[in-house]
């Protein structure tokens, strides 16, 4: 199969990517060639993924950009252009995969091209892009959830599928330290009371370890540093640390994510949104390390509740969570790890790809 793949994005596509976006982009497409098909990226010229072909529309993606008077429209125009690119290029292919962030830009050209154009929806819908998506209802989007796809009112969805994870990165380790580990992002969003959002839940984790003594490791990207001057660094010390620089970006390189997932005691993803899918639920469990997470979006999907971690009520809050971490000692790692390679793997989010690819193509003829 002849596949094109659209990953125009706001970080780059390569193997040490980080981001659940690009991540996904990048061991999709090596693993669509180790089934034999051949794919083409078409994006900007900084991807990298070794065994495909590759068309460059712009040189850089959104984040390493020069500065411009006016970024929205350095961004716009390089979305154009792409579109304007597959107009020209799209009949070429069996099936086209759009990632393209966002992704519904390329569906403005999506009649004028005779290949189908499979679209996964990466992001969590709010009524206007669900209004959006509703007007390509003919088209063929993907939801990464079912809790992803319930949110959708109006857009047609035309299949769920679940993202994968690099079981062979994040290896399986069943002797654990006591430590608890968080990873997300510091939101600049703010509440009406202008308190900080918070959608990842790090204020959950840090009151967790003070109630129960445990040790915490935190990281991730920060969007706003008056966040964590306010919110976090106040309540770091000796057991409650931050690992890595303090940055904008996740600079922990991914090793150092699997290591530190391989030891921990238990993920917590005490979330305060609807995550769409939640890449490091599966991380964590494929190196063995139960996830304890509020009952939101996707996790009920992701967690075995009592197998390879626990699903807290939310309105349980702290006490729950603390209930929860008592219970760990029944958790079996290797329940963890097998979970994911049946359910999570890159080769069962290959395969289920793969079979959208030959079931749109099928639909596509007969339209």
């Amino acid at each position: 199969m002849n596949i094109l793949v659209l990953p125009l994005l706001k970080r780059k596509v390569t193997s040490s990517a980080l981001s659940s976006r690009p991540k996904v982009i990048f061991e999709l497409s090596r693993e669509l060639i180790k089934k034999g098909h051949d794919v083409t990226i078409l994006g900007s010229a900084d991807t990298h993924i070794d065994g495909t072909q590759h068309l460059s529309v712009v040189d850089t993606d959104w984040s390493s950009m020069p500065a411009y008077e006016n970024v929205f429209y350095a961004q716009t125009a390089g979305l154009t252009l792409l579109a304007n690119k597959l107009k020209e290029i799209g009949d070429r292919y069996d099936v086209i995969h759009n990632h393209t962030y966002p992704e519904f830009i390329n569906l403005l050209v999506a009649d004028q091209i005779k290949t189908p154009i499979v679209t996964t929806i990466h992001t969590q819908p709010f009524d206007l892009l669900d209004e959006t998506f509703h007007q390509f209802d003919s088209s063929y989007l993907i939801s990464i959830s079912k809790a992803h796809r319930k949110l959708f009112t109006k857009t047609n969805i035309h299949k769920i599928v679940y993202n994968g994870i690099d079981t062979d990165l994040y290896a399986f380790k069943e002797a654990k330290d006591d430590y608890l580990l968080w990873l997300g992002r510091l939101s600049k969003a703010k509440n009406d009371d202008g308190s900080y959002q918070d959608p990842k839940g790090i204020k959950w984790a840090i009151k967790l370890a003070q109630e129960t003594g445990m040790r915490l490791k935190l990281s991730g990207n920060i969007e706003d540093m008056k966040f964590f001057k306010q919110d976090v660094e106040p309540h770091l010390n000796d057991r409650i640390q931050w690992i890595g620089p303090v940055s904008s970006e996740l600079s922990l390189k991914k090793e150092q994510v699997v290591e530190l997932m391989q030891n921990a005691s238990v993920f917590l993803m005490t979330i305060n949104w609807y995550e769409p899918f939640g890449l490091v639920m599966a991380e964590s469990m494929s190196c063995g390390t139960p996830v304890i997470g509020f009952d939101r979006g996707s996790v009920s999907e992701i967690i075995v509740d009592g197998k390879t971690g626990f699903i807290v009520n939310p309105d349980e809050g702290i006490e729950g969570l603390k209930s929860a971490v008592e219970k760990l000692s029944t958790i079996n790692p290797s329940d963890c790890r097998t979970h994911v390679e049946q359910n999570f793997s890159l080769p069962v989010m290959a395969q289920n790809y793969e079979n959208v690819y030959k079931e749109v193509i099928e639909q596509h003829k007969n339209r």
